[in-house]
């Protein structure tokens, strides 16, 4: 393990209103997901995928990043299991609900792609792909253009466990360690245990992935991606290397897939998956900062939300197919 020791050191270190703030942006991504999921199965939607399981690991990297456009800010080379952390970073749940179904007021696509397929210039926020793993070979190069514009900004690459099996993963390895031209990025590994429905015990020899970024030179790291406090302190300390010394860093989370897949597989919830927010309202709880009403409430607030956003959403225009021209190559400019 190659973490550096401040994972460890400020693990118990985090103050109550940011467990709380932490808190009701998972009950935020969760309900927001699961709406979704009622959506896609009502005809509301055409196909879901998202992160219901992985808020403990989502919710921590929102709060972390340094949000803007340009260099000096993060790049986010996200996958479409990313709802928590643009959340946190300021997104609206309505906007979700708009692109899973398609309306031409969906900022992130205009009715084009899948829902948590985000793009949002505003904020580093790379395109997301429904290719797999693609982000892993586009993620270095935004890291090189940091590398010489100088200051703090990183290049950050999230991806699954099947993922790592593709050659794009040993790309980014690569080309994020070459000698004397290493490149500020935090390449994170959700390892949910499945690769579509495949176990990844079947497909890999090794559950510690990571561990492939040894042989590279670059530090790595395992945290327990169920456990948001553990996850934020993970985050925190890879995320501070990457910045001052301007290198790569692997980290590991270890999450649940509660409902499977994606709508494909039918959205079912999986009962003996561990569940980070059932098991952080419990920390919550027993720690005297939140009561089981104080916890119903949040979520009750954020059902009322997601209700009103719905109401909302079946209101506005679906795209008209004089448009389908529009939004698809940038703007020319002048040389």
């Amino acid at each position: 393990m190659n973490m550096p020791r401040t994972a460890k050191d400020k693990a118990a270190k985090l103050a109550p209103e940011l467990k709380l703030r932490i808190h009701d942006h998972m009950v935020q991504a969760r309900l927001t997901e699961e709406l979704l999921i009622r959506l896609v199965r009502g005809g509301q939607g055409y196909f879901w995928i998202g992160a219901p399981g992985e808020e403990a690991l989502g919710v921590p990297l929102g709060l972390l990043i340094d949000k803007g456009e340009g260099p000096d800010h993060d790049y986010l080379h996200l996958h479409y299991r990313s709802s928590p952390t643009v959340l946190t970073m300021g997104a609206q749940p309505i906007d979700l609900l708009r692109q899973m179904r398609s309306t031409a007021t969906d900022p992130y696509s205009r009715g084009r792609n899948f829902v948590n397929h985000f793009a949002i210039k505003a904020w580093n926020i790379v395109p997301v792909t429904p290719t797999i793993e693609t982000q892993y070979t586009v993620g270095p190069g935004t890291a090189w253009v940091q590398k010489r514009h100088g200051g703090t900004g990183i290049s950050i690459i999230t991806g699954g466990d099947a993922g790592t099996a593709e050659g794009d993963f040993a790309t980014c390895l690569n080309w994020s360690t070459r000698p004397g031209h290493e490149l500020p990025v935090l390449i994170l590994i959700a390892h949910n245990g499945y690769g579509i429905s495949t176990r990844a015990a079947e497909t890999q020899a090794s559950p510690h992935l990571h561990e492939r970024a040894g042989p590279f030179g670059m530090r790595h790291g395992e945290v327990d991606g169920n456990d948001p406090e553990a996850c934020y302190f993970a985050l925190q300390a890879a995320i501070d290397y990457i910045r001052k010394e301007r290198k790569p860093f692997c980290l590991q989370a270890n999450v649940s897939r509660l409902y499977g897949h994606s709508s494909s597989s039918g959205a079912q919830l999986i009962k003996d998956e561990r569940d980070c927010l059932v098991e952080y309202e419990a920390r919550l709880e027993k720690e005297g900062l939140l009561s089981k009403d104080a916890a119903e409430a949040v979520h009750e607030r954020w059902r009322a939300h997601l209700k009103e956003a719905y109401q909302q959403v079946l209101q506005e225009p679906m795209p008209d197919s004089a448009d389908i021209w529009k939004h698809i190559f940038a703007p020319a400019q002048e040389v």
